[in-house]
């Protein structure tokens, strides 16, 4: 462990008050969580609706879900260099007022093309949120807890997916289905979109409240308020120590010109080894097809023999599973460490994947009409769930929690950006090319997936560092690369 790590900070200074004042300052930055999840479930609850009013087809449906997805890339690839530049708090502001604006364009659409266009401006303020947040939680964060912290991105995820299912069947209950009309003749769907509204303008708000992060403060060269805000938000009361931790700062960033996508360039494929860590990180997130089971679970309810009410209610069940399982990642993390946590996640998602993929070799039919003979179905339904509970402890949170603090300070919010653009892009392909592959077969699929999880493991056992407990100053390319060799 190195010298950096949690001991030095200094037994009970304030210690009480540290964890109050950064816990409340990371839940704000995860806010942007919240956002990502309510909107990617939003749509699912509104997607028939819209469907109907604007009479297209299964494939232009499609992409009206997927576009924010896009959206989402470019926004992850342009907000690190913006934070850099302007500011970690300025760009959750901006990310917050680009969902809003998307949120009511959305719900007032006049058009398809008008409302894919909504969509993916909602998608650019989704992945601003998506790099902020976890750059942001981890640079205020103590080492001791940051793991935790970081881990509140995906826990506000799983919320923002859960509220949003909540939400939309309040409205479409009280308007007799999402096509019904509510207030001013809107019909359900449309509100769908537009309570939206409400957790963006909350965010922006409470954005506007929190300190800037110490460490962008530092690269501008306003030490004396990076003192400040460090002191406070960790509790610190030594006037040295406080100004031994912005020197250790300063050291990191003094020798640099102001930070850019330039600054990933390396000898690995054009980028340097940590960045390609973090892209494949992003990668295999999606890759195992996380999202694919959420979207396929109303068919898979159906093939046991529930109807479409019952259907309903266990994708809430799920969501709510996937909140309880995240907040077992947050207890573990800081404890178990990251790399423990992840293999473990790759080997449970291996075993489900590949249960499911064999309980479907046994289907009859397929798409809406597949039907599984006892006792697949049943198994098909507990390894879904158990790849979900997999995923929820694991990969789900602890890639938000490495990519918010695996990476140099110099080029943390660039690398981070890609990485996540990585993340948005992995989405869309995966979920895009999931109804090709059900049409081949559906063993097809989870086969693939099951693979997919597989390597992960492979790929965290030869090239993730292990990050708990240490300082972020402690995160240098060399360090790593030495990990990465130790593991080949």
């Amino acid at each position: 462990m190195s010298s950096t790590t949690q001991p030095r900070r200094g037994g009970a200074e304030g210690q009480e008050k540290t964890t109050g004042k950064v816990i409340a300052i990371a839940v704000v930055a995860a806010v942007g969580g919240f956002l990502f999840g309510f909107d990617s479930s939003v749509v699912n609850g509104a997607v028939d609706a819209l469907a109907a009013q604007f009479s297209i087809g299964a494939l232009l449906k499609g992409f009206t879900v997927s576009c924010a997805l896009l959206g989402a890339a470019v926004g992850a690839w342009f907000a690190g260099p913006l934070a850099d530049k302007y500011g970690r708090t300025r760009v959750m502001v901006v990310a917050a007022v680009i969902f809003a604006v998307s949120a009511v364009g959305s719900g007032l659409a006049f058009a398809v093309w008008d409302l894919i266009l909504w969509r993916a401006v909602g998608g650019i303020g989704i992945g601003a949120a998506s790099v902020i947040a976890p750059a942001y939680i981890a640079e205020v964060s103590p080492a001791a807890i940051r793991g935790r912290l970081g881990s509140l991105q995906q826990f506000a995820i799983t919320i923002g997916i859960l509220s949003a299912l909540v939400s939309n069947a309040l409205l479409a209950g009280v308007a007799d289905g999402a096509s019904g009309d509510l207030w001013f003749g809107l019909p359900a769907w449309r509100w769908m979109f537009l309570v939206g509204v409400v957790p963006a303008v909350v965010w922006a708000g409470l954005a506007l409240a929190v300190p800037e992060s110490p460490r962008y403060l530092v690269a501008k060269g306003r030490k004396e308020e990076a003192g400040r805000v460090l002191a406070s938000i960790q509790g610190l009361r030594d006037g040295a120590l406080v100004k031994r931790r912005i020197a250790e700062i300063a050291k990191h960033l003094a020798a640099e010109r102001d930070p850019s996508l330039r600054d990933l360039k390396g000898p690995r494929l054009g980028l340097k080894p940590i960045v390609w860590v973090g892209i494949l990180l992003s990668v295999f997130q999606q890759a195992v097809g996380i999202n694919v089971i959420f979207y396929y679970s109303t068919s898979l309810w159906s093939s046991v023999g529930f109807d479409d009410s019952q259907s309903a209610l266990f994708s809430v069940i799920t969501a709510v599973t996937n909140v309880l399982v995240t907040l077992v990642a947050i207890a573990l993390v800081d404890k178990v460490g990251r790399r423990p946590m992840l293999l473990a996640g790759s080997l449970g998602m291996t075993v489900s994947l590949g249960a499911m993929a064999l309980a479907f070799t046994q289907g009859t039919a397929s798409g809406q009409d597949l039907t599984l003979p006892a006792p697949w179905g049943p198994v098909a339904l507990v390894a879904a769930n158990l790849f979900i509970v997999s995923f929820g402890i694991t990969w789900g949170p602890i890639v938000w929690v490495l990519l918010g603090e695996m990476f140099p300070g110099r080029i943390r919010a660039a690398a981070l950006s890609v990485a996540a653009a990585a993340q948005w892009i992995a989405n869309f392909v995966i979920s895009t090319t999931f109804p090709p592959l059900a049409e081949i077969g559906l063993p097809v699929a989870y086969g693939l997936y099951t693979v997919l999880a597989l390597l992960s493991f492979f790929f965290v056992l030869r090239a993730v560092p292990e990050t708990k407990g240490r300082e972020l100053e402690d995160m240098d390319d060399l360090k790593v690369e030495r990990r990465q060799r130790s593991h080949a």
